[in-house]
């Protein structure tokens, strides 16, 4: 549960100048390690959006770092979807971001329930920043690069925010999931917190540097 404390007190991301509601639904969560993340994928199956779309409803996985980033490309519901990415009613806008004090952020594109959208983190040597991705059917929409420190922690999080507060989020999963430290950890098992959430299980084949988890499962929520 360390994780998803450390992640939940980072999460507010920066849409607007102030929140009044700002809620947490279910959540898997990882961290910190006793070394660091080097790169992080996983695989976001879309839900359905919430009906009526009020804003504003996060669905993302996080990494929290030591310079007190929190690297998280997102998916939002927002109540007006064409005017934040030209989406239409009922889609989501996916974008790569990252929360540095304000909101960073790369291009935000629509994205639809059943989408399957690839969140890939990277720490890139050459330049000491963290290389983020969104990929949705093989291609890349969306990417941003920040220097952030070091990744202590992953985790999911479903974020809701003002009349998103009050809504009901569908059941998700994230699939493939693969987390890769820079040296063995295998106290990583130990940190897993899960939170209206399941999961296959979290594996390791290489005695604790690369981290699998094959499916989680994010449980229907009402706020």
């Amino acid at each position: 549960m360390r994780g998803l404390r450390s992640l939940a007190s980072l999460a507010v991301f920066g849409l607007v100048q102030a929140q009044d509601n700002i809620v947490f639904g279910p959540a898997f969560s990882l961290g910190p390690t006793k070394s660091w993340i080097r790169e992080a994928t996983t695989t976001l199956v879309l839900p359905e959006a919430p009906s009526p779309q009020e804003d504003r409803l996060a669905l993302w996985p996080g990494m929290g770092t030591s310079g007190g980033d929190l690297i998280q490309a997102l998916a939002v519901s927002f109540s007006d979807p064409a005017a934040n990415c030209g989406a239409s009613s009922g889609q989501w806008c996916t974008w790569a971001s990252t929360l540095q004090g304000t909101q960073l952020g790369g291009k935000q594109v629509p994205a639809s329930a059943g989408d399957k959208l690839v969140m890939h983190y990277k720490y890139n040597d050459s330049t000491g920043k963290y290389d983020q991705t969104v990929t949705i059917n093989g291609e890349v929409v969306s990417s941003l690069s920040t220097s952030s420190g070091q990744a202590q922690g992953w985790g999911t999080a479903v974020e809701a925010q003002d009349n998103a507060s009050k809504s009901t989020v569908a059941a998700h999963q994230y699939l493939d999931t693969t987390i890769i430290l820079d040296a063995a950890d295998l106290t990583f098992r130990d940190t897993l917190g899960l939170t209206d959430a399941d999961s296959t299980g979290l594996t390791t084949s290489d005695n604790g540097k690369t981290w699998k988890v094959t499916t989680i499962n994010i449980h229907e929520h009402s706020f």
